[in-house]
């Protein structure tokens, strides 16, 4: 190996233990001296590029193209605070959007299956369930897209394919059709759900990203707490296809904005932008990115493919808190998917009724958020100041830690007052207590996945998204037999008792998870 060869693999290494935790570098990302591996960069910069081994010796390589500065107005990090408000309320917006499509559509099934002539309860189930499988298809190719050519191309390509399968949907001459452009609907839909963790991660530091992620994270979980309400109304007044048009005509809105007005936030691809322009001013083609990895685009994207895929099987971080959050999710959507059973049998409650059902978790979910999202940077500063200014991704877990109880105690409650018909309330109350441990499990794994990959990070949220919608997909589906075998106490009661096996996930990754985050895995 030359001597110019081996200069530009350390220093690939030096990015690469800088950057990500738990890669194939035997550095983590946060060490003793602080949280990127470097002595120098104060404790608000979590994920900026550290000067190298080498160009702490006097080395620098002329060569090698980086920001200009630590306040290059350039670099998304330093944006006008306005500009990176307005980047993110239009992903929160298109996020909130997407999971809608969900659940809105869902109380009109009744009249799709009358249209289409079909009294099967199967493809009921089935037609609403399969966006959420779509879901759980989208980011194997999302993530490594947008690690290769950066968000903005994708997040276009996929709103224009939602927005395309949604009016589709509103269109589509039978059930057959319904079911696959449903489906497709899904694989384009999650896109926002994928990349905003991502984007937040662009666009903020480590210590200020808490609220934004707290109101992004709102999108995936209040979609379905109102879906099934407006639904309900919508489709009584105008029938199903309008639930649809609504979303079509809502999402089209927010990303033709989002395609006209927001920049690219993804520092690989900008910094390699900036290094072609160069190239091109200077005529010096040895020029190449503090940020490139040397690798083709072949070998690129066929790494970012299986990334997430060895994310889940070999760090145990992102395969124990996907599983934590797949199981939570997956039973918000059995409970949604039986709340029309169970109040309407044990409560005698109309379909209307029935609909406002949904708003107790709602409620929940944002006491949750107003927790966590007010709480969650301040725990993480105050820990910082106590630790010598090291900002570690597990101080995220702490809100966590407090909340995860709610879930199975929720679900006791829900499950024997409903079994004994006890006042209306009293069950719902349950359903807000799981609301708040819900919405915590979401925003304070995505938190800690973020914080721990950095320039992974998409990847990291698209291992969690793919398992947590292939189980919010299938396990909705067991729910009626579940009840009928077990009843409501004892079937909730199963799901309350899986739940706090679960709960010390979050306090083992609190303790361990630095150790773990050290191990060398080649992603």
């Amino acid at each position: 190996m030359g001597k110019n060869d081996e200069k530009k693999e350390l220093e690939d290494n030096d990015y690469r233990n800088e950057e990500s935790s738990d890669t194939d570098q035997q550095q983590p990302a946060h060490d003793s001296k602080g949280r990127n591996g470097s002595h120098d960069e104060p404790p608000s910069k979590p994920s900026q590029p550290q000067p190298s081994e080498h160009e702490d010796e006097g080395e620098e390589d002329p060569n090698i193209v980086d920001w200009d500065g630590p306040n290059d107005p350039h670099n998304p990090r330093n944006w006008p605070t306005k500009a990176k408000i307005f980047n993110l309320l239009l992903v929160i917006l298109l996020t909130l959007l997407t999971p809608l499509a969900s659940s809105m559509f869902a109380p009109g099934v009744p009249e799709v299956l009358q249209d289409f002539r079909t009294g099967s309860t199967t493809l009921a189930e089935f037609v609403v369930s399969i966006y959420i499988l779509g879901f759980a298809i989208g980011p194997l190719l999302i993530s490594p897209m947008s690690e290769m050519y950066g968000r903005i191309p994708v997040y276009i390509v996929c709103n224009v394919m939602f927005e395309i399968f949604t009016i589709a949907c509103a269109v589509s001459s039978s059930l057959n059709q319904l079911i696959v452009f449903r489906f497709f609907a899904g694989c384009f839909g999650v896109c926002p759900v994928t990349l905003g963790g991502a984007s937040i991660s662009d666009l903020m530091d480590q210590d200020k990203r808490g609220v934004a992620m707290s109101l992004f994270g709102m999108g995936p979980l209040l979609g379905p707490v109102i879906g099934p309400v407006a639904g309900a109304y919508l489709a009584a007044a105008e029938g199903w296809r309008w639930t649809f048009w609504l979303i079509a005509i809502a999402f089209g809105v927010c990303a033709i904005a989002h395609a006209a007005l927001c920049r690219e936030t993804y520092a690989p691809v900008l910094l390699a932008r900036k290094t072609k322009r160069l190239q091109k001013e200077t005529g010096n083609q040895d020029l190449r990115s503090r940020l490139d990895d040397g690798l083709p685009n072949k070998t690129r994207f066929s790494r970012a493919m299986v990334r997430p895929f060895k994310m889940l099987l070999f760090s145990p971080i992102v395969s124990l808190m996907a599983l934590y959050v797949a199981f939570v999710y997956g039973i918000l959507y059995l409970l949604y998917t039986t709340f029309t059973f169970v109040f309407q049998q044990y409560y005698g409650f109309s379909d209307g009724d029935v609909g406002l059902t949904y708003i107790a978790s709602g409620i929940g979910m944002f006491i949750g958020l107003f927790l966590i999202g007010g709480s969650s940077d301040r725990i993480l500063r105050r820990l910082a100041a106590k630790h010598g200014g090291e900002l570690k991704p597990e101080y995220r877990l702490i809100p966590l830690m407090f909340t995860a109880w709610t879930i199975p105690v929720g679900l006791f409650i829900y499950g024997w007052t409903a079994q004994y018909n006890e006042q209306w309330a009293v069950p719902l109350f349950g359903t807000l207590l799981f609301g708040v441990g819900m919405i915590a499990a979401l925003i304070c794994v995505q938190q800690y996945l973020i914080d721990a990959f950095t320039i992974y990070a998409a990847s990291a949220v698209a291992a969690n998204t793919v398992l947590r919608s292939i189980v919010g997909g299938v396990l909705p589906l067991a729910g009626l037999s579940m009840y009928d075998a077990l009843g409501l106490g004892w079937g909730n009661s199963l799901l309350a008792f899986i739940a706090l096996a679960m709960v010390p996930i979050p306090f083992a990754f609190y303790i361990w998870g630095e150790k773990i985050r050290k191990r060398p895995i080649s992603l």
